[in-house]
């Protein structure tokens, strides 16, 4: 049997870090499960969360033989790896701390910007995350943002997928004039108050795994110069790293994969919704998502 790479989202946002693993690992096989009857994990407990998220990965590992996790969640990642840890048998990684060594290595000043939802921002995870990297860092909510990436106001390749009459075309070129206009404002905010502190930023990082799908936007709304690192591509690049660290000492079998890759998509709900804006984030058709219920 084939390795399994388990990935795990509160929601399909997490899409982005699988499609970024399919690209470093293309002969693999992954699970994904978005726990969407749940979500947003944001408004909940620590524990509640902690609790979610351990469902989640016991089920990636028992029921589809995940050997290896990627929780693709980052107020998971902030609250309740500790606890996915424990959960499971197998090696765990989150999307927060590769964000911040990917910071590490491109900032020069050694201050960097980080937006991403409330929740993450309030758990201060990527402040700790840079701080242990020896970086200063501002955080800042963006919470306009995930909505706009899911209604699909998210650039060119959405007006071309638009009806070819003008008021369509028309109609979606402001909607991505109103996206573009929001990025604009929260980094001239987040610039202005890192001014403010003496910072000198030059690294904004992505916090969200919706945010990649914005990143045109972002790359031309930043100061000339200011790297943007993708926390997503920063956790694939680890994962794949850590993989085939795992597999050579023996914690994974040395499998033969398929040439292409291989998914099986779960939702605990909205598997309509799922199939309909997962290959917005995946790159491709998720295929059919199978509706699985993890309890209360």
């Amino acid at each position: 049997m084939n390795s399994t790479i388990g990935v795990f989202d509160s929601g399909f946002g997490g899409l982005t870090v699988l499609r970024a693993l399919a690209a470093r690992l293309p002969r693999a096989r992954f699970a994904f499960l978005g726990d969407t009857a749940r979500l947003p994990y944001g408004s909940k407990s620590r524990r509640t969360i902690a609790r979610y998220a351990a469902q989640s990965a016991q089920f990636l590992v028992r029921e589809q033989g995940a050997e290896f996790l990627v929780i693709a969640c980052n107020t998971a990642s902030a609250l309740a790896l500790d606890a996915i840890q424990d959960a499971v048998p197998v090696p765990v990684l989150g999307v927060i701390e590769p964000g911040a060594e990917a910071a590490r290595g491109a900032s020069r000043t050694g201050d960097v910007l980080v937006i991403a939802t409330d929740a993450t921002v309030q758990s201060h995870a990527y402040a700790a995350a840079c701080h242990a990297q020896g970086l200063r860092a501002l955080e800042m909510a963006c919470p306009l943002l995930v909505p706009l990436v899911e209604e699909g106001w998210t650039g060119p390749e959405d007006i071309a997928a638009q009806d070819a009459s003008a008021p369509l075309q028309v109609a979606a070129q402001a909607q991505v004039e109103v996206t573009a206009e929001v990025i604009r404002i929260y980094l001239a905010e987040l610039n202005a108050e890192a001014a403010s502190l003496g910072m000198n930023a030059d690294t904004l990082v992505l916090g969200c795994t919706h945010y990649p799908l914005l990143r045109p936007w972002i790359e031309k709304a930043v100061p000339a110069g200011m790297r943007v690192i993708d926390s997503a591509q920063a956790a694939a690049e680890a994962a794949a790293r850590l993989f085939g660290k795992h597999e050579s000492e023996g914690h994974l079998p040395n499998a033969q994969f398929p040439v292409t890759p291989a998914l099986r998509c779960f939702a605990t709900d909205s598997v309509e919704k799922f199939e309909r804006l997962g290959s917005r984030f995946l790159g491709w058709p998720t295929g059919k998502v199978d509706l699985v219920d993890l309890g209360g």
